[in-house]
């Protein structure tokens, strides 16, 4: 492994990281604007804070068990690296988190103070480059850090846990994959409780504000509008930069433990050091092209137009990493004869790993247009979801299920074309790059998408704190804004989990498969296709989980918000209604109900590897993947069209049916039904996948050592 290489990315790290704290510092230091706008901001604030902190709690115990029994059982080192892959993710969605509760009031107030939408803008995506910056700069700073303290990776390092001793483990993979499991498990347990969080409060809030009492969106009277704004932050800020660290991190370290099956496989010497560099070097050069992105959004002056700048950043964003990467190809594999490239399968040379990771990121930026197509009220689809609002409720759910079905084609086979190319020109280790092409300018893509949070938050702090209409206006046009960037972002999400989970089958099957002999799961075998059905169906049961507990926790704070909205001078406006019992039954709600299903995604593998052994765990992810790839992009799309339709009705788009009136309640049953698909069940499903996979490549070995059932 180059150190000059590992020197060179700590540099753009800590640089990167440098731009987040000034970045930080000058938004803490903007004005939060009038009384009323600063004591509601820290109430959101506070509320944020003390989620986490309970959450975090609950965390700390487990992801503590869990390391210990790594060290013991597993690698002796192996509990320390899951420990640091934890604080990565933790640190990356704390600090996301504080930031966008920093920046939702200065957005707003910058609104009130300017009456320009372009300063405005400014706001929102310097709280959002935060987010974005930290996700990919704490991700490889964590993996850095692996690789210098324990020498880099090595494809003979014997390891043992410091109680038992199992046969085949490779110290240096136990730690990479250990590391971007201690990632998996914060991100699964911040997707599933802020989730739950975000959308009792939304969904009940919904219900009171505008079916119940005709109120208006944001109206402060209502308890449970208090708790969603912080519902936008632990979930579409914090889960999503946990979400978004894991799939950049898991597709790395997929890569460079591929990178050690295909030289147990040739042998060939001089493609291991450059094969191991190259993933690190790749996402070096992304967040060097996500920073000259921020910088860019920064010093450019915007105009009423934001979405054309944000579009113009990803794109530069984009480009130069397709640039750079380009070099570091040719850096690091350009002097390697053709003859070990033939070798290896790569069909193009030294170029071989660059085309595939341009595939995987063209294949991101499809995904992306084909999500905004079928979600933003600008299209066909979502205006023809919003002229069946006036036909009735179950008009409004049947072709929001339609556009969500029909939406998943595309997708699918953008990624399945994608996969076979990446094949064919780079075999197995392409399949990986491309993964990690789509994710390399993910620091970009999750500042675009944390900007929608923020200023969906400006929005509800202009309304609640009764801002003049003009700056409503302002954070409205953020909102709309935001809402695509946000739709873009969960496909994104979803197309880039699809990626990282093949390329994590793929190391797993190669894990368990003997030197020298080619990777196959017979998927003929009855214990592979046993597997898969029974991993498909556990996907449906983890969805229906997820389900259940939001609109359970959302009807106990609609009842509980009519009990305090009955309290004499509330409706009036005269005295506030009890804040704290809202966000406190939130809170309570959420983490009550995050425990099981997010250990359910580390069990199933287990238990399955234990009983029935690697074939069976193989076909368990194949089945699991196949069906919650669509699945995801089904519940993210259709519910993203439900969203913006709603939206659509609001805006006085489709004449004669605007708010109060049957049709916008037709709409909000749709929003409804479609915020615990897009923030609930879609958003976790990624996630299910990729920590299964992760769990399974960490517990291979202990899986051939012991099995029930041989």
């Amino acid at each position: 492994m180059s150190i000059t290489w590992i020197i060179t990315v700590l540099c753009i790290i800590a640089v990167t990281l440098a731009y987040v704290a000034w970045n930080y510092i000058r938004i803490r230091k903007m004005p939060e604007g009038t009384a009323d706008m600063v004591d509601m901001a820290a109430i959101i604030r506070s509320g944020a804070n003390a989620f986490m902190k309970t959450e975090y709690k609950t965390i700390a115990i487990v992801v503590v068990l869990i390391s210990l029994a790594l060290s013991l059982f597993v690698e002796k080192t192996s509990g320390i690296t899951f420990l640091v892959g934890a604080a990565m993710s933790s640190c990356a969605c704390v600090l996301g988190m504080k930031s966008a509760t920093y920046a939702n009031v200065r957005t707003a107030n910058k609104a009130r103070e300017s009456m320009s939408i372009g300063d405005t803008v400014k706001v929102a995506l310097c709280g959002g480059s935060i987010s974005g910056l930290s996700v990919q700069a704490f991700g490889m700073l964590g993996l850095v850090a692996v690789l210098l303290i324990w020498g880099g990776v090595n494809h003979q390092t014997e390891g043992s846990g410091l109680l038992i001793h199992l046969q085949g483990v490779n110290a240096s993979v136990m730690r990479i994959s250990t590391y971007s499991l201690g990632c998996s498990l914060v991100a699964m347990f911040n997707r599933v409780a802020g989730g739950n969080y975000t959308k009792a409060a939304d969904i009940s809030a919904d219900i009171l504000g505008k079916i119940r009492n005709d109120l208006p969106e944001d109206d402060s009277r209502v308890p449970n509008v208090i708790a969603d704004f912080i519902g936008d932050n632990v979930n579409d800020i914090a889960g999503n930069c946990s979400d978004l660290l894991e799939s950049f991190v898991a597709t790395m370290s997929a890569t460079i433990m591929i990178a050690v099956i295909m030289f147990q496989k040739f042998s060939i010497d001089q493609m291991f050091n450059p094969t191991v560099i190259f993933p690190i070097v790749l996402a070096g050069a992304g967040l060097l092209s996500c920073l000259i992105g921020m910088l860019y959004a920064n010093v450019k002056k915007m105009g009423s137009d934001p979405s054309h700048e944000l579009n113009l950043a990803t794109w530069i964003s984009a480009g130069l990493t397709v640039i750079l990467g380009l070099g570091a190809s040719w850096f690091i594999f350009g002097k390697i004869d053709a003859a070990t490239f033939e070798t290896f399968g790569w069909k193009a040379s030294w170029l071989s790993p660059w085309i595939c990771a341009v595939f995987g990121l063209a294949s991101g930026v499809a995904i992306g247009s084909i999500t905004e197509y079928y979600t933003s009220s600008d299209f066909k689809p979502t205006r023809k979801l919003a002229e069946m609002a006036p036909e009735g409720d179950a008009f409004v759910i049947t072709k929001g299920d339609a556009i969500g079905s029909r939406s998943c084609l595309l997708p699918i086979l953008v990624i399945g074309i994608a996969l076979f190319v990446s094949g064919k020109i780079g075999g197995t280790y392409g399949i990986a790059v491309a993964s990690l092409g789509m994710l390399a300018f993910v620091g970009t893509t999750v500042s675009i998408d944390a900007f929608g949070p923020i200023a969906d938050n400006a929005g509800g702090l202009a309304e609640s704190c009764h801002l003049p209409d003009k700056v409503r206006v302002i954070t409205d046009k953020l909102d709309a804004v935001g809402n695509t960037t946000a739709a873009i972002g969960k496909g994104f999400a979803i197309g880039s989990a699809a990626f990282a989970t093949v390329s994590l089958i793929v190391s797993y099957v190669g894990n368990f498969t003997p030197a020298n002999s080619e990777m196959i799961l017979n998927i003929a075998n009855f214990t592979v296709v046993a597997g898969a059905i029974i991993g498909g169906a556990l996907v449906e049961y983890f969805s229906a989980i997820l389900a259940d507990n939001t609109i359970e926790s959302a009807r106990a704070m609609a009842d509980e918000g009519d009990r305090l909205l009955s309290v004499p001078g509330v409706m009036e406006g005269k005295i506030r209604p009890d804040y704290n019992r809202m966000i406190q039954m939130a809170t309570q709600g959420a983490l009550r109900k995050m425990l099981f299903p997010s250990v359910l995604a580390m069990l199933i593998p287990v238990v399955g590897g234990f009983v029935f052994g690697v074939d069976f765990v193989g076909g368990l992810l194949i089945g699991a993947t196949i069906v919650a790839i669509p699945r995801a992009i089904f519940m993210g799309n259709s519910g993203g069209a439900f969203d913006n339709a709603k939206k659509y009705i609001e805006s006085g788009s489709l004449e004669g049916y605007g708010k109060g009136t049957a049709a916008h309640k037709s709409a909000v049953t749709g929003d409804t039904v479609g915020d615990t698909r897009k923030d609930v069940v879609g958003v976790a499903l990624d996630i299910f996948i990729k920590t299964m996979s992760t769990v399974a490549n960490t517990m291979v070995n202990i899986f051939r050592n012991f099995t029930l059932i041989r």
